[in-house]
């Protein structure tokens, strides 16, 4: 062979490598394909294989209709902090109840006291899981987080919550209670007639935006212990973490409501099923809007974020935005400036024993 190398033209030997590279890359393209029908074949075996096994439990006994009975005994619960367009969401699970066949209910406490008595606790948790009538159902309120599994019960119900910035929060409760919204423009606010700006207030030193004001996310998500609501507790902080990742399906913010909500059709459909399409184009479900609302100045802005508290509670935020995008990378893929839900991206394969 080397030989022949050194007695063929140089022109040759050229060809001759080409043709041998072009060669390898054709075998190269032709083991890929090869790998990729392999690839696709063990998926439909076992697709095939899975709708064997389903088929046989359907004949067998009512392992498909439990699958039916875990969806028609769902509960979700959305303990709403006041001012991060929970009525917004709110309004979408209302124009798709009857649609999508599910109860909502709007949990309403006293003077909207996040709080429950220890005996309101034992009713509201015998209420979710053992009124069939409402089932499936959407709760919602101004109630702080409470944890099922105290109480015994065999099967919790799924929490989702939106957030918001917490000075951007607290300016749009701030204004709400002096000016009310569009929502209801014919209701008188608590605070209404005052017409101090929010600037004015920080400014003066006022209660009404003291930085203890903007302790009420944390203590949503800590739940129940008297700790929750010891203002600026970092055991507080650390028990909404935790209680944000392990006990709730999906939290979202404010500022991406849209993805929250494309998120939670695609995952939880037998409540959302068609919610993306209803924020977007619907004519009343987001179009709520704290009026005279006033933005911050800089200075404003600075003096606030000086607090502990207002630290502790960006640093929570921050926790939850980071979780959600996530939570999003994972879910969904941007295409021409738009995000689209990702098909399944599992299957099974090599399940045995093999069917007869």
């Amino acid at each position: 062979m080397g030989l022949l190398r050194i007695m063929m033209p140089p022109k040759l030997q050229l060809l001759a490598v080409v043709a041998f590279a072009v060669a390898m890359l054709f075998l190269e393209n032709q083991i890929q394909k090869l790998e990729e029908s392999r690839s696709k074949l063990e998926r439909a075996i076992a697709r095939h294989e899975v709708r064997e096994i389903e088929q046989r439990h359907t004949m067998d006994g009512p392992r498909q209709d439990a699958t039916l009975d875990e969806e028609e005994d769902m509960v979700i619960i959305y303990n709403r902090v006041p001012k991060t367009a929970s009525t917004s969401f709110t309004n979408i699970a209302y124009d798709l109840c009857a649609k999508n066949k599910y109860h909502v209910l709007h949990i309403n406490t006293t003077k909207n006291n996040p709080v429950m008595s220890l005996q309101d606790q034992v009713r509201f948790v015998k209420n979710i899981t053992s009124w069939k009538e409402m089932k499936p159902g959407f709760y919602h309120g101004h109630v702080s987080y409470l944890d099922f599994a105290k109480f015994g019960v065999k099967k919790k119900p799924i929490y989702i919550n939106v957030i918001r910035d917490p000075i951007e929060r607290l300016v749009s409760y701030y204004y709400f209670l002096r000016f009310g919204d569009d929502y209801r423009p014919g209701l008188r606010r608590r605070k209404q007639g005052d017409k101090k700006t929010f600037d004015e207030c920080v400014a003066e030193g006022g209660s009404d935006c003291a930085p203890e004001k903007l302790w009420l996310q944390i203590p949503f998500f800590c739940g129940h212990s008297s700790e929750c609501w010891n203002v600026g507790s970092r055991w507080a902080m650390d028990q909404a973490k935790y209680n944000l990742v392990n006990e709730y399906f999906l939290v979202g913010v404010t500022e991406e409501l849209e993805d929250f909500i494309m998120l939670l059709e695609a995952a939880l459909p037998r409540f959302f099923r068609g919610a993306t399409e209803l924020y977007r184009t619907g004519k009343k479900s987001h179009l709520r809007k704290t009026t005279e609302k006033k933005l911050p100045t800089k200075q404003t802005i600075a003096k606030l974020q000086q607090s502990d508290i207002w630290k502790m509670e960006n640093e929570f935020y921050e926790f939850a935005l980071e979780q959600f995008q996530f939570i999003r990378a994972h879910a969904v893929r941007e295409k021409d400036g738009d995000l689209y839900i990702l098909a399944q991206n599992f299957f099974y394969e090599k399940i045995y024993p093999k069917s007869n």
